[in-house]
């Protein structure tokens, strides 16, 4: 990951490869250009609520899985970034979750795909090294709206740059959503072997380690 960012630093915030110059098919923009909001599709649930469901899909909140429940409001890629609550690390850059499969998520969490060249991946990279502390408000309750968020002044590359830089990318992100399907079988296999193993239904006593 933090090889694709510093691509993305290098080509589309330090323009090293344009020799430090906007390109002129790039533009001056505004965030609503480039993102697509899903924040209405939210429904949440109390803890009450999802106490009575069994543990299948993630349930997410501002800043990572809060909890699991047994039914989904998404399936596919998404970027959350946080809405209110916890809504920036300690150097002003937001708090972002990269989310695949099937989830759901509460009304604490911005929920976003991309669209006019910029896909889940490149927004990531885009947020992540963006500083908003500008645009949140609220002193005891911080947030960004969505309003602040979509009027978030940005530079917009050219949609042949993106797609070039997407093509460089997304073998990286692929293989982090390989290492993360490997890791959820390896926590399922504990999960199931641990009791099992606990219990002296597994008999160990004769492995050679």
């Amino acid at each position: 990951l933090q090889q694709a960012q510093a691509l993305y630093k290098d080509r589309f915030v330090d323009l090293h490869p344009f020799n430090g110059e906007m390109p002129p098919d790039w533009h001056l923009g505004e965030v609503s250009e480039i993102i697509e909001l899903h924040d209405s599709k939210r429904i949440p649930l109390s803890s009450r609520e999802r106490a009575t469901l069994a543990k299948l899909y993630p349930y997410y909140g501002a800043t990572s899985v809060m909890d699991y429940v047994d039914r989904y409001l998404f399936d596919g890629i998404y970027l959350l970034l946080g809405e209110d609550g916890t809504v920036v690390d300690n150097n002003g850059f937001p708090i972002l979750q990269y989310v695949e499969g099937k989830f759901w998520v509460n009304n604490h969490a911005h929920i976003i795909t991309g669209k006019n060249g910029f896909n889940v991946e490149t927004l990531y990279l885009l947020f992540s090294l963006t500083n908003v502390q500008s645009i949140i408000t609220g002193a005891v309750q911080p947030k960004i709206s969505q309003t602040n968020l979509n009027k978030m002044p940005i530079v917009i590359p050219s949609e042949a740059e993106l797609s070039d830089f997407n093509s460089v990318i997304q073998p990286i992100f692929a293989q982090i959503r390989n290492l993360r399907a490997q890791n959820d079988r390896l926590v399922v296999t504990r999960d199931t072997l641990l009791p099992r193993l606990m219990s002296g239904e597994i008999d160990v006593s004769n492995l050679d380690i």
